[in-house]
């Protein structure tokens, strides 16, 4: 069979990115500027309360942490669960401790059968991102548009209600997404999303509804990707997370600010025996000279000012 003619032309095939999104950069040669009050290292806390499905519909896939045995998986909802009820606490407990803020990455289920636990979060001072409806419910390509603008607006509409925050930062469940997404967002109010792991400073993302920022929110250093998938040790991920800091702030040096993105599970990282790491971690990279703690939204206005 051949071809039709059409399926080989495409308007974009160019020289450098063959999109309109953003335009492709060298990550050293962007000028050098430090955060405010001369910080030469941000690191962004950005921790994720999620709601699992019993019965989660697994399209077009699964989200990492659904439901793994048949039908009623109490086992792995309770554990999902004690996060969202112990682990959060013990984490905000910590983040008191040592005065730092960051941001929460919520699902809207979340907020809806928790609200205390979103007053206590914003009653620390902490930023609200939207994380979608739940983790059963994903973004993507074979969504319509109006299925996927009804998701994106009973995710912000309740998290917005809940909070009283005006919740400008989205992260989708699963970082899953369509083409239409980043418009949707637009649309909407959101200034920043994370969804894009290409860089580890943010950028200019444009949208037919407006620019965005798209800002690096890490995969590689995320406590699921490290303690679950590789089966690494707390050491070890304690380990990468210093030698990210020793190297950002290096290069922080010559090139100018960077980020450290520091995504955290409640339900992982929360637990008792794992605690005590992350605590000696924090405590560690606050003590280190030019590290801000910041959240999303304040990296995000410090980089739109250029400043």
């Amino acid at each position: 069979m051949t071809l039709p003619q059409d399926y080989l032309e495409y308007p974009l095939r160019r020289h450098g990115m063959d999109h309109d999104w953003y335009p492709w950069r060298n990550h050293f040669s962007i000028p050098a500027h430090a955060w405010p009050n001369g910080a030469r290292l941000a690191v962004w806390l950005c921790t994720s309360l999620e709601f699992f499905p019993l019965n989660p519909s697994g399209k077009p896939f699964k989200a990492p942490g659904s439901m793994v045995t048949p039908y009623p998986d109490l086992r792995h909802y309770t554990t999902r669960d004690y996060g969202n009820r112990v682990g959060v606490y013990r984490m905000l407990r910590l983040f008191a401790a040592l005065g730092l803020r960051g941001s929460f990455a919520v699902n809207a289920a979340v907020a809806a059968r928790y609200p205390q636990l979103i007053a206590d979060v914003c009653g620390d001072g902490h930023e609200i991102m939207a994380h979608g409806v739940d983790m059963g419910q994903l973004h993507h390509g074979g969504l319509d548009d109006a299925s996927e603008a009804a998701l994106v607006d009973e995710s912000l509409a309740t998290l917005r209600g809940v909070s009283g925050q005006a919740v400008r930062g989205w992260l989708s469940p699963a970082r899953s997404e369509s083409v239409r997404t980043p418009r949707l967002l637009a649309e909407r109010g959101i200034e920043y999303f994370c969804d894009f792991v290409n860089d580890e400073l943010p950028y200019d993302f444009a949208t037919p509804a407006g620019p965005l920022v798209a800002m690096p929110h890490s995969l590689e250093l995320s406590d699921r990707q490290i303690l679950i998938d590789y089966h690494h040790s707390e050491a070890d991920y304690a380990r990468q997370v210093r030698d990210q800091c020793d190297v950002l702030l290096a290069e922080s040096q010559h090139f100018g600010r960077r980020i450290l993105s520091l995504p955290l599970t409640p339900y992982i990282v929360g637990l008792p025996y794992r605690i005590g790491t992350l605590r000696e971690l924090l405590a560690d990279l606050s003590a280190r000279e030019g590290v801000w703690f910041a959240t999303g939204a304040e990296l995000c206005a410090a980089w739109r000012s250029r400043a």
